[in-house]
């Protein structure tokens, strides 16, 4: 498998510089030591020009290439530096030194692997036109992504296409997977308070139960993907907190519930943004209770555009041959802020695999070091093919 040379000699460096992150993680925008580190190496390694602050706290770094004279073409390539708030529940030796907050998802093999790839752009610069590495703060909810684009990033470095990747636990080290089209799935935020009438737990009948209330809406909201959604589309409605009560021996006068709803087309987006709240009023209307809802719209359907995809996957063949990549694998319901990039410009966003690992967001959750080579070299490959001159 044609892994770039120097790649491989790197890997030692990169390996570290991703337990260094790993072993300090950082939420949202606050990544402050983490986009420090990544300006001083980008600096350290030649880049033309560094930029920090961008969408609050990323970080950009330019690399203008000099083989075959100038181009005006710019592509850029994405990762993310934040953390979750998750306690570590591993013995690495390098593990989180920060209690309540990890690296659970592999946002510091995302971006150890770009740096990897910036160093060896920037020493040998076989390439015309200009490679933008883009260091993103925020994935994790706080919508990062947006925020760089709405800083203007992508008329301010002249990007013309732009370039994700994502590690994938339970696909083997050594194989990518892409598709056109919709890829990762828009993600919506649902809260719904419901009054009732608190009473003693003795005396049911002089109240209305809210988590009598609360449950029967949960049961009732699995209904829209099961009965309203066509079954040949795809939908989540997933109620993840239920906070209520204070007492064993006091029936709650309110409840609260908070979830998600996902979907992959506008359609099925606008279906669950009417029904969730019709449902939820409804039911608590048949308790004698009362439900107000708030559906609050958050990361857009990740869309991958065709050519780009064509082209990532010729790059991964290059990488790891035709066999080891997949170019249809099946969409996912978890969502990724690059979609906001993706919607700025033309892009695609792929998969790396991670191998036999815990899941994402799991608290023993590692990212796999093996797959370093891998990522940092399609990184390597996508820039010297787009830019060939």
């Amino acid at each position: 498998m044609p892994i770039v040379n120097r790649v491989a000699d790197l890997a030692r460096d990169i390996t570290e510089w991703r337990h260094d992150l790993h072993a300090h993680p950082e939420l949202l925008y606050d990544v402050h030591r983490t986009a420090g580190s990544v300006a001083e190496k980008l600096k350290a390694f030649g880049c033309d020009e560094v930029v920090t602050g961008i969408g609050r706290t990323g970080v950009v770094g330019v690399i203008k290439g000099r083989k075959g004279g100038a181009s005006g073409k710019a592509i850029g390539l994405r990762a993310d530096m934040d953390a979750l708030p998750i306690e570590e529940a591993t013995d690495l030796p390098y593990k989180s030194t920060v209690p309540g907050k990890m690296h659970a998802c592999g946002h510091d093999g995302h971006t150890a692997m770009l740096l990897g790839a910036a160093r060896y752009l920037a020493e040998t610069r076989n390439f015309a036109g200009t490679a933008v590495v883009i260091f993103q703060p925020a994935e994790e909810g706080g919508g990062g992504g947006k925020a760089m684009v709405d800083d203007g990033m992508m008329d301010r470095f002249n990007i013309g296409e732009v370039y994700g990747m994502h590690n994938y636990p339970g696909l083997p080290v050594g194989e990518f997977c892409i598709r056109p089209g919709s890829i990762m799935a828009a993600a919506d935020y649902v809260s719904i308070e419901i009054e009732g009438k608190g009473s003693h737990a003795a005396r049911p009948h002089l109240g209305i139960d809210a988590v009598l209330v609360g449950a029967q809406i949960i049961n009732n909201l699995q209904s829209i993907v099961s009965r309203n959604v066509d079954p040949l589309e795809s939908a989540v409605v997933s109620i993840c907190m239920f906070h209520a009560g204070t007492a064993e021996n006091v029936m709650p006068q309110t409840a609260r519930l908070r979830g998600t709803a996902r979907s992959l087309t506008p359609k099925v987006q606008d279906l669950l943004e009417k029904r969730i709240p019709e449902i939820a009023e409804g039911t608590a209307r048949l308790y004698g209770a009362t439900a107000k809802v708030k559906y609050r719209r958050g990361y857009p359907v990740l869309k991958n555009h065709p050519a780009q995809t064509d082209f990532a996957v010729q790059v991964a063949r290059q990488i790891v041959g035709e066999d080891r990549v997949n170019p249809d694998m099946a969409p996912l319901m978890g969502a990724e802020d690059f979609s906001y990039m993706v919607n700025a410009r033309p892009g695609a966003f792929i998969f790396v695999g991670n191998g036999d690992s815990a899941g994402l967001h799991h608290p023993a959750y590692n990212f796999n070091d093996e797959a370093i080579p891998f990522g940092t070299s399609y990184w390597v490959k996508l820039v010297e093919t787009a830019l060939a001159g």
